[in-house]
């Protein structure tokens, strides 16, 4: 568990149990985070967010605002997990 501040407001980064990553790899989710700054901001209660990064791949954050501003990596999805729809679906009604 980490804690940070950005524009004023406290945040805490926590990572969920079944998220294993080292501890480097951790402090590098921490300093993307600082990245984003004050975006965090634009975020309510209940919603996520994927960041991506090149070193550790898509990162899913759910954001908490009561009773504290929690940011909890939920999951940790490898580049080499990734699929990426080329092509239109014109089939859903």
């Amino acid at each position: 568990m980490f804690r940070f501040s950005i524009e004023g407001e406290d945040w805490i980064l926590r990572f969920s149990p079944q998220v294993f990553i080292e501890e480097e790899e951790k402090q590098a989710v921490l300093m993307s985070l600082l990245q984003i700054g004050d975006d965090l901001t634009d975020f309510s209660h209940g919603n996520a967010f994927i960041m991506f990064t090149k070193k550790i791949g898509a990162i899913v954050f759910d954001v908490e605002r009561i009773p504290s501003l929690i940011l909890t990596v939920s999951n940790i999805v490898p580049k080499e997990n990734w699929y990426i729809q080329e092509s239109p679906i014109t089939d859903l009604k």
